[in-house]
């Protein structure tokens, strides 16, 4: 599958000025921009840029950012999924995982997470695509945002509906091992059935083993 990758950009304003939405990049943009400090969530903002340059040059790599100027306050990855994990057990071609949503706290709550979403729809290519995320709470500031898990999750859904993501069951031991974790899944308009079926077997590989 040849994965096109058409560039989309976008402007908006927040309370700490103007930020640029725009992907996805390719490698060496990406190296020339700087790597806010407080973006952690997943490592070190160094391990993290260089991961982000790593994803960018893959094929399928997918990497749309949020920078105030040089610096990046936010980011968003799509790749295939993580060879570990049961979702890659069936290479399918048109099937991507949303890796990674970050945004800085000083900059939470003002609309970049949403843009970073937007702005990776844009692209017509990604109607092409089956789209999953898996949202597990040990990776979601708790103590930074002041919510339960509950209200997190919440807050979670309600940021991948607007770009069409819909909740979606799964026995994944994983996803099962807390009930405020999830998958979403994103089916795009030009996804056949037949990427649906395979996708809903990784869902519940457990199924017929009862």
């Amino acid at each position: 599958m040849l994965h096109k990758k058409s560039y989309h950009c976008a402007n908006m304003e927040t309370p700490h000025g103007i930020v640029t939405v725009e992907g996805p990049l390719p490698p060496e943009t990406l190296e020339k921009f700087e790597f806010h400090e407080n973006l952690t969530s997943f490592r070190p903002p160094e391990q993290q840029k260089k991961a982000l340059v790593d994803i960018a040059g893959l094929d399928e790599g997918r990497i749309i950012v949020a920078r105030n100027n040089n610096t990046i306050i936010g980011y968003v990855t799509y790749l295939y999924p993580d060879p570990l994990e049961r979702w890659s057990e069936d290479k399918i071609e048109n099937v991507l995982e949303l890796g990674a949503i970050e945004v800085i706290p000083s900059y939470r709550g003002t609309g970049v997470g949403k843009k970073l979403l937007e702005v990776s729809f844009m692209a017509d290519e990604m109607e092409d695509y089956l789209i999953f995320t898996t949202e597990y709470y040990w990776h979601w500031d708790l103590k930074g945002t002041g919510l339960n898990v509950w209200e997190y999750r919440r807050m979670m859904e309600g940021l991948m509906k607007t770009v069409g993501f819909e909740y979606c069951a799964t026995d994944d031991p994983e996803i099962t091992s807390h009930p405020a974790n999830c998958l979403m899944v994103r089916i795009g308009e030009r996804v056949n059935n037949e990427t649906i079926t395979r996708f809903d077997r990784l869902r519940f590989k457990y199924r017929y083993m009862y």
